[in-house]
């Protein structure tokens, strides 16, 4: 077993495979309806969720596994106990630890303290799940190494884990962002070790001539108290029928939901022909399968 914590975990060619394999489950579902029989997969939300609760225990429960689905108001994770004793309690009942919480580090502190295999749903760093799902929409599209891929908005986790996961495979990677609010640098780097362009800036220029363009909230979970300020200071890079117009005429739209209709996003845009952000949706249920089973490999 091994642990998905970002999408730069399993290298080029695993995430290639893992991609891969996600559009396999999606293509055949009842291949694999028994490949995680007898598994346990524990389930954690610090967050709200609905595509992130729903997928993963679909996932589990259509590939044969048991999922246990807990809540911080159950745990107390690095409250009522600490995020190591846990690791160790839950690792001694469960296959997989999937948590969605607020901090990274408490993914590396679980992770170091159990055997079990820990999935990141999500963290303030990364999405990597999202990113998985994300991949194989665009590659449903258009091959990714040909790519041409602008993300507008902040460059949030979920903007990190598209960001690495699309530089790792080949496509050209655009991030358009106001200034101060750009991904983190460490990310950037990473992006461009693993031998992927991508281009940073405040230009709203970068939509132009893209094949995809993808945008998020502007003010994600615990940043609500920013909400004014942000929506003033995002307005310009509104994904709006004009500037998705700037892309290719064949060009698809992407959101990671929930939307905010009229904020990041036009309601023209949303529901245009070429917005692909409910199959997105539906692709994270077949990428957690294909998830699941790649920590078992």
């Amino acid at each position: 077993m091994r642990d998905f914590l970002s999408v730069a975990d399993l290298g080029v060619d695993g995430l290639r495979t893992l991609v891969d394999v996600a559009g396999q489950v999606k293509s055949n579902p009842e291949r694999y309806s028994d490949r995680m029989a007898g598994r346990a997969v524990g389930l954690f939300f610090m967050k709200p969720s609905t595509r992130t609760r729903v997928s993963s225990e679909l996932a589990a429960v259509q590939m044969g596994a048991h999922p246990v689905v807990l809540g911080q108001h159950e745990v107390g994770l690095g409250t009522r106990e600490s995020v190591k004793d846990v690791a160790r309690v839950l690792d001694r009942y469960l296959d997989v630890l999937a948590f969605r919480v607020f901090s990274h580090g408490d993914l590396i502190d679980l992770a170091e303290h159990a055997n079990a295999a820990v999935i990141n749903l999500l963290s303030d760093a990364e999405h990597p799940c999202q990113a998985v799902a994300d991949l194989l929409t665009i590659e449903e599209h258009l091959p990714l190494a040909k790519a041409t891929v602008t993300y507008v908005g902040d460059g949030n986790n979920v903007c990190h884990s598209l960001m690495v996961g699309g530089a790792m495979l080949g496509a050209n990677m655009r991030v358009v962002t106001p200034l101060g609010h750009e991904p983190d640098a460490r990310f950037v780097e990473l992006s461009r070790l693993l031998g992927g362009h991508v281009e940073v800036t405040n230009d709203i220029a970068g939509v132009d001539g893209a094949d995809v363009v993808y945008t998020d909230v502007w003010a994600s979970m615990g940043q609500e108290s920013e909400q004014a300020s942000r929506a003033e200071t995002f307005a310009p890079y509104q994904v709006n029928l004009s500037l998705f117009e700037r892309a290719q005429p064949s060009a698809i739209f992407l959101h990671c939901l929930p939307a905010h209709r009229g904020d990041e996003v036009t309601d023209e845009v949303a529901d245009h022909a070429r917005s692909r952000m409910f199959d997105q949706a539906e692709n994270r249920l077949h990428a957690f399968k294909a998830i699941l089973l790649s920590v078992f490999e």
